[in-house]
């Protein structure tokens, strides 16, 4: 899919639309709005429509709606396995659009707790790698001159 300017229009209506659970979170991501569960992504705005993480079945249902696709966000064919890109129409029914988050919010909810990632310190902030000390050189014996007598 082609990247399309999500609407401004369409932050507002996502948030209402969104269950009310005290577990998810919302988070601005890509000129758009994604809402999480337990640090799993569960559903977005992505173009005039919405993204959704379902289960198999509910995944059947969505791509029966004519426009709906699974989710290709670079548009290469390389999809997200559980993730169905909703179309527009979904956007302009805030009862059908609340029921896919509901199921979404579900599903994510059954799935394993994502941790945070490991926060890397820039490049100055990082320690040089310790180069391993080398053992001093053994000692020469010292030659001495023997006298002669």
């Amino acid at each position: 899919m082609a990247w399309v300017k999500i609407p401004k229009e369409n932050h507002p209506l996502f948030h209402a639309s969104l269950p009310r659970d005290a577990r998810v979170s919302t988070l601005n991501m890509f000129g758009g709005v994604a809402a999480k569960v337990n640090g799993q992504m569960f559903a977005g705005l992505f173009g005039r429509g919405a993204i959704v993480k379902l289960s198999p079945g509910d995944q059947r249902t969505a791509l029966a709606i004519d426009g709906a696709a699974m989710f290709d966000p670079m548009g290469n064919g390389r999809v997200m396995h559980d993730t169905v890109h909703l179309p527009e129409s979904v956007m302009e029914d805030p009862a059908e659009l609340r029921g896919w988050l509901r199921k979404a919010l579900d599903y994510t909810s059954t799935l394993p707790a994502k941790g945070k990632p490991a926060r890397k310190l820039p490049a100055a902030k990082r320690a040089a790698p310790k180069a391993k000390a080398k053992p001093a050189p053994a000692a020469k014996p010292r030659k001495t001159a023997r006298k002669k007598t």
